[in-house]
Parts: structure tokens; sequence; C-alpha cells
């Protein structure tokens, strides 16, 4: 019966044990009708079988032409391997469908262009890996009536679980899409809770449907671990596969595949999707093919490194990759070094090879000859000197970008921290937006040559673009460096001013009152922009000061366009009564700029009460250098008196007149710190309405939108790109000047 078992086929195991896979035979038929309903085969129906039968693409050859009256021939392996005599059997023989692997595919499309005869060849399979665009238009254009299918699909899913069908002409700039799931299968992307993702976000793909196996031979355990029970039916046999591959839905539906998760890795605390990368390297118009590994410079150094093909001909510059790469993702994404390659190693079944490729030698963790300026100063060679040792490479020049050269925020503290001590200057770490090359820092670094004071409230984040400027405030604590990914996915065209905290220095007085800061960070933005209409926004405890900004503006006569909230509700109207000693402000400190970071910090309340407070800030320091990142006490002492300063202020909002507001809701609870459970009992009721209490502030109804991560998280990637599109889409109706 269709329940009976049709066969049982190996797959390699991550242990080493292959596995074997028990397919049935409604599983079988389920694949076969869908393929037949995406792809009809027509009056006259010529197959070939090329596959070992090791392979399960070899049941889809079989039976593809046989259930439905074809004609199948089964070749010998000289004449598939050899792209020249393949196409001659395809042509000589009128062959009609056929599977072609990746790696056969450009030859074999150069040889079908050279035959003189009838190309009959009007339905192709291909998979396994991501495939180039223009070579499937090659295919594409030797027969009108070509349909290339791409089709994906573990062998536990029975043979592909998605289809996307070349019928057309296409036009993808991304890599080409696994399309949607065959007709009786369902596809989910999750997170790691089993909750979907939004679109555009990576998630693991799990499927479920007609043709998920029976399970593993002999393997219950593994079985039961790795086909669940389907959360999405409320049927109970339902089950669901988890892949262990990572993709995302595209906007118009199709599904494109990133990888394995395996592939994920972790470097600086950021989770990092390598597909990810690799699908962005895929739409340059240069690339044939890439591939992204990590390379191990020392134990405790990962880096990122991009083996790039080239098309025939061409010469592509690192500076050129790192410029395209750097539009597109955060800095921890764009890869230290890109090596150019005539081809990437492939493994016997067709894969890219990147076992073989992290075992090759990489030295070019630098910019092309064409852009190095040596350093020119006694300082700038100075800072060189600094910079080499920070990022672990051999020169820097004085134009080269910190964050081109792979720093981050860690980093960043670490190279302020050695030029504090090395010039005696001690600067925040927003100043390396405005110094970013060796350079500017040191102009920044220099009174003659300065202008700029770095502990100014105004920061540019992203100074150049056309349109209206978005203005941003930053949660308690009062540091705007992580709002960098933020301002980078709005686009280069969209300038983007931070406003941190006065008082970060450690020798000015902290605002103690939102009103104060308001009026002071309004002076601030007026000198970029002198006149409304105004684009504010605040994440956290800043969306309370942003509300202020904007009642004061309007009391001025001028237009507030639009305020951004990011995560947080209505100022509560009476003081939270928060009465700390300073080991708990401590704490409480360590474990925000932890979440910020990506990192645990184990920092002890019970320990820090035992200490005199100079001990206690001493404590804090040794484990946050323990971590990279070596914050001086000075800095620790000013950004506990701000984040202090901050939840202490009792800010009850009088007479707003109404402007237009868009909330922005994480959809994750995050780990909260002491005060951020204090503010959560607040905000509990609050939350109980859908605008979170915004709606008696706002012109209209509150737009509100939900976004990926938690309250810190929703900032980082890959949740800040989707953050990122919505507040493109609100912020479209008033950026025109």
């Amino acid at each position: 019966g269709p329940a009976n078992l049709a066969y049982v086929i190996y797959t390699s195991g991550s242990t080493g044990q292959p596995k074997g896979v028990m397919i049935e035979h409604h599983n079988v038929l389920a694949m076969l009708q869908g393929f037949e309903h995406l792809a009809p085969s027509g009056q006259s129906l010529i197959g070939t079988s090329v596959c070992p039968f090791s392979f399960d693409v070899s049941v889809w050859e079989f039976f593809s032409n046989l259930c439905f009256g074809g004609t199948l021939h089964i070749l010998r392996p000289e004449h598939f391997g050899n792209p020249e005599h393949f196409s001659s059997y395809l042509v000589k023989n009128l062959v009609t469908c056929t599977y072609i692997p990746p790696a056969l595919l450009s030859d074999l499309a150069t040889q079908l262009e050279k035959q003189s005869g009838h190309i009959a060849l009007n339905r192709i399979l291909v998979g396994v890996e991501p495939i180039e665009q223009g070579v499937l238009q090659r295919f594409r254009h030797l027969s009108e009536n070509m349909c290339i299918v791409n089709g994906y699909g573990p062998t536990e899913t029975t043979i592909c679980a998605t289809f996307f069908s070349f019928k057309n002409v296409i036009d993808f700039k991304q890599r080409t899409p696994i399309g949607t799931p065959v007709l009786g299968y369902e596809v989910y992307l999750t997170d790691f809770n089993l909750q979907p993702v939004p679109i555009g976000v990576p998630g693991e793909l799990h499927i479920s449907g007609a043709g998920v196996a029976r399970g593993y031979l002999n393997r219950p355990d593994l079985t039961t671990e790795k086909f669940i029970k389907n959360p999405f039916s409320d049927n109970p046999k339902s089950r669901l596969y988890k892949t262990g591959d990572l993709a995302r839905y595209l906007p118009d539906g199709n599904i494109e595949y990133l990888g394995r998760i395996d592939n994920q890795v972790k470097i600086r605390g950021f989770r990092i999707e390598l597909g990810e990368i690799e699908a962005l390297l895929t739409q340059h118009p240069l690339v044939t093919e890439n591939a992204v590994i990590v390379h191990e410079a020392s134990q405790t150094d990962k880096r990122l490194v991009a083996y790039i093909v080239p098309h025939q001909g061409q010469v592509i510059e690192n500076t050129a990759l790192r410029r395209f790469l750097t539009e597109r993702l955060p800095d921890y994404m764009v890869p230290s070094a890109f090596v150019t390659k005539e081809n990437l190693p492939l493994t016997p079944n067709g894969k890219i090879d990147r076992r073989a490729l992290s075992q090759l030698s990489v030295s070019n963790y630098q910019l092309s000859e064409k852009t190095f300026v040596a350093p020119r100063t006694p300082d700038e060679e100075l800072l060189a000197g600094i910079w080499a040792s920070v990022l672990g490479i051999e020169r820097v020049g004085v134009h080269d970008n910190f964050f081109d050269l792979g720093g981050h925020s860690l980093l960043a503290v670490s190279l302020l921290a050695q030029i504090e001590q090395q010039f005696g200057k001690h600067l925040p770490l927003s100043a390396l937006f405005q110094g970013a090359t060796i350079a500017e820092l040191a102009r920044l670094l220099n009174p003659s040559t300065n202008s700029i004071d770095p502990w100014a409230p105004l920061v540019a984040i992203q100074a150049n673009g056309s349109k209206r400027p978005f203005f941003c405030l930053p949660g308690a604590g009062g540091n705007v460096i992580y709002y960098h990914q933020l301002a980078r996915h709005l686009g280069q065209g969209q300038p983007f001013y931070g406003l941190q905290a006065v008082g970060l220095d450690g020798e000015t007085a902290p605002d103690t009152r939102v009103e104060d800061m308001a009026a002071r960070y309004i002076q601030e933005i007026q000198t970029v922009q002198s006149q409304g209409p105004y684009l504010l926004g605040g994440h956290s405890f800043g969306g309370w000061i942003a509300l202020e900004m904007s009642k004061q503006l309007q009391l001025k006569g001028e237009k507030v366009a639009r305020l951004a909230i990011f995560d947080t509700t209505v100022p509560f109207n009476q003081p939270l009564g928060i009465d700390w000693d300073e080991a708990q402000w401590i704490t409480d400190v360590a474990h925000i700029v932890g979440r910020l970071l990506g990192i645990k910090l184990e920092v002890s309340y019970a320990e820090l009460q035992q200490l005199e407070t100079q001990a206690q800030f001493n404590y804090l320091h040794e484990i946050l250098e323990q971590n990279g990142w070596p914050i001086s006490i000075k800095q620790l002492r000013a950004l506990v008196k701000i984040f202090k300063a901050n939840c202490q202020t009792n800010y009850m909002p009088q007479d707003i007149p109404a402007i237009p507001i868009s909330l922005f809701k994480a959809n994750e609870t995050p780990l909260v710190s002491q005060t951020g459970a204090q503010m959560e009992t607040f905000s509990q009721q609050l939350k109980q309405e859908s605008s979170w209490g915004w709606g008696q502030y706002a012109d209209g109804s509150v737009d509100i939108h939900v976004v990926p991560g938690d309250h810190h998280t929703m900032m980082n990637q890959p949740n800040v790109q989707v953050l990122a599109e919505k507040l493109k889409v609100c912020l479209a109706q008033v950026l025109t000047v």
C-alpha cells in the first residue's frame, strides 16, 4: 500500500555514521506528481539516468520518466562526465529531460551552444549548490520551451521539497531562489524557539507534508530528534522535519537558501550566517562564484575570508568588494580578506570543498596597494602602530577605514584605551564616527587642527545624504555607538545623527531633568537643521527625551514630521522609586553592557557588596578587560553616573501637542536587568493597550510595527535590517527636503 516502505537510502551523518532514511511509496508519488504539476512532460518524454543509486535524485530520474510513459536512457559514466560527449548524446538521442549537477552546468551550456542538431531538451532539474543566474539564462536561450527547475530538499523529505521554475527569461539580482513548496508539502522558517521569522530574516527551514520520510532505520532516538510534532498543524499526526538548513523569505514569496546552520559561526560574540554574505557577493556584477569561510589567524583571532571567482577576464579590486558589502552588511560581517581564484575546489559530489579552502594561507588582511598611503607624521606613525596591533595586521594606511579593516565596538574600546595611554587624550567611542581613518583621528587628536569636540552631544553617525536628517536618542547610559548598524541599513542617502549624553567624559555633570536634556539637544540639532519639519527617534529612555523635544520644538513654532519610538512605553508619570546602593547600580550597568556587546559578564552583586566603592569599580573594570572591553575607571564611573541619573529622573509630560508617532515593538522578551524589572512593573498596565500609551500624544492613530529581537537585540543583526526597512517606510512620506 501507499504506506509501505519503498526504499532505504543512506545519507552521511555529522558523527560519521551513515543514516538509513526510510521512504514510503506515497512519499515518492507525491514528489513525482509535484514535479509533473510544475513542469508537464508533454507527448514526448525521453529521460536520462546519470546519477549513482546512492544519490536520491536517481529515484526521480527513473520514475519521473517511467511512471509517465517515457523512455529512459541509462548513460555510462564516460558519457556523463565529459560535457562534450554528454551534449552530443543529448542531441543525438532527442533527450527531453535530464538532471545536471552544478559543476557541469557552465561547460555543458558551452557544448550545447556548439551543437548544430535539434535540441529537444525542455526539462532540466538542477540543485545542490547555489547556481549562477547567467548560466541558467544560457540554457533558457537554447530552446523557447525550456523549463529549468531548481530543486531543493534533504533525503529525509524525498528528493525535493521546493521547486523554482525558470519557464521565462529571468532577471534576479540575488542568487537563484529555491522557490516554493512542492505540491502537497509545507515549509516553515523559524527561529530557535520554533517561532516564524519575518520576511528577509534567516531562519531554520522545517518541512512537513506528503514527502516527509518515515524516519531513520533502527535509529528511533534520531528519528524523534529530527522528526518533531508539527506545532503549526491541528493534525496530531503531522510532523516537521528539522533540516538544519538556513533560509529566508524573499519579498516575492520565494525562499532563498543560505547554507547549513553548522555553517553559522560566532565571531566576537556575533552570530554570523556565512551564506548571507555569500548571497550578497553573488549579486556583485563581476562575481561568478564565491565562498566565505572562517580563517583562524590565531587561537583567539578568527577572521572572515571570501574566496572569489570573477567573470572571465575581469579583475575585481578588494576595495570595491569591501565597499559593496559595507553598504549592505554590518562591519563584523564584512570579510577581512578577499582572495581571487580561477575556480573553487569541489568535493566528489560537486559541492564547494570548504575544508580545502580553510587550509590555504591568507596574507592580505589589508586594503589593496592602490589605496595604501603610508603614515606621514609622527602622530600618524604612532596611530598606525596602535591600529596594526589592535587589528592584528601588518600595516595600515592613513586612509584605511577602521571598520573596513575588521574593526568593531570591542576593538574600538581597546583602540581608544591605547590611544589614551600613548597620547594622554581621553576619547569617546563615538569619536570613531568622526575619526574612522588614521588621518582623521590624527586631526581629532591635534588641538591645532581639530575644531570638533568629540564629547559634544551631537554625533554625525552618517553625515552624508540628500534626505532630511534623522536625529535619534539612545537609551539610559547615553552612548550612541549601537546605532551604527541602524544608520547603515537606512542607506547612504539618509543622514543619521545620534545625541550622546553630557557627562560621558567623566568630568561634566550629567543632566538630571528630561526637560533640560531636550533643550540642550534641540540647540545641537539646530546647528545641522535650523528649521523643521524634524524627524526624531528614541530607543528606551531616549524615546521620552524625543517626546519632550517634540513638545519644545512645536512650542517654538517648528513642525515635527515624525517621532519614531523604539520599544518603550510612554513615561510613567510617577517616580521609579529606585533606592539602591552603588553595588546594585554597577551590577545593573554590567548586565546592560553585556547585552549590548553580546557577551555574558559574570558580575556578582554579593561580592561587590563586600567591597569599597573604588574597589567595586576596579572589580568591574577587571571583568570587562578580561572580556576584551578595557574601558577606563573614569569612563565606568561616568557611565554608572549617567545611567543612574537617567533612571532616577521624574519626567511627567505636560501639554504635548499632537505629533505623528510610529511605535516599533520588539517581539521577544529580554533577560532584564534589575532596573528593567522595576520598569516592567510600571509598564505592564500601559502595555495592555496596543499603542503602549502613545495614542494620547499622537496626531491620528499610532503607526505600530512589530520587529524581531528583544529590547537590545532589535538593534543588532539580523534584526536591525527588518527595523531599518520598516523605519524607511515610515520616514518616506516626509524625507524630501
